[in-house]
């Protein structure tokens, strides 16, 4: 199981910063992403730990991974300051450090774009979820306008994109990349986040569950 950290020190700083001003915009769909999760949640990704605050009373426990070190040690002030007990732990997607069916739910906020073999890692979430255990995800897609998702992969195949947000991909197909990994999509919507012009923009919030 690995314990392997990701580094983007530029990235981490610059999100830390920047985080709480997004809160403004993202923090009515991170209620929904997280706000009525059962029992014990494990959080791919946590970031400097945003989502914590928003985790309800039917959840029982939060493990949040997250690999970079600078970005984990901002989620941890905030993890013991959250009403639901959460710890932050060094891992990476592909490799949980964590045992078959540990979790009652997986939740990836902004992440799955930032991994470069996502179906491997949706494998991981299948392993580590209970018998029906749900993947609650809310990432940003491929837009369905042909001349912005031209620009979205433009940007990707440029490298430009990815260097600057610690290796995100814009134009990710995650829907469809989550119903190959053998989830069966139960509920989405897909909507524009302000600005609606922004190349990350639209994104779909949603719940998976396992076959």
């Amino acid at each position: 199981m690995s314990t392997e950290t990701v580094s983007h020190p530029l990235f981490a700083r610059i999100y830390a910063h920047i985080s709480g001003r997004m809160e403004r915009e993202l923090g009515r769909y991170r209620d929904e992403l997280v706000g009525d999760l059962p029992e014990k949640v494990l959080e791919i990704g946590s970031g400097d730990g945003m989502n914590f605050a928003h985790y309800g009373e039917a959840t029982e426990e939060v493990v949040a991974l997250e690999p970079e070190p600078y970005l984990r040690e901002k989620a941890s002030p905030r993890a013991a300051a959250a009403a639901v007990p959460s710890t932050t732990v060094i891992g990476t997607a592909g490799d949980l450090p964590f045992g078959d069916d540990e979790f009652d739910a997986v939740v990836v906020c902004l992440v799955l774009c930032s991994i470069n073999d996502p179906g491997s890692a949706l494998s991981e979430f299948k392993r580590v979820l209970k018998p029906g255990g749900s993947l609650r995800f809310f990432e940003h897609v491929r837009s369905g306008d042909p001349k912005k998702a031209r620009i979205q992969t433009g940007l990707d195949r440029s490298g430009i994109w990815p260097r600057l947000s610690g290796g995100c991909q814009c134009s990710c197909q995650t829907v469809s990349e989550i119903e190959r990994s053998g989830f069966e999509i139960s509920e989405i919507r897909e909507f524009e986040t302000r600005p609606s012009w922004l190349h990350t923009s639209p994104s779909v919030l949603g719940t998976a569950v396992t076959q």
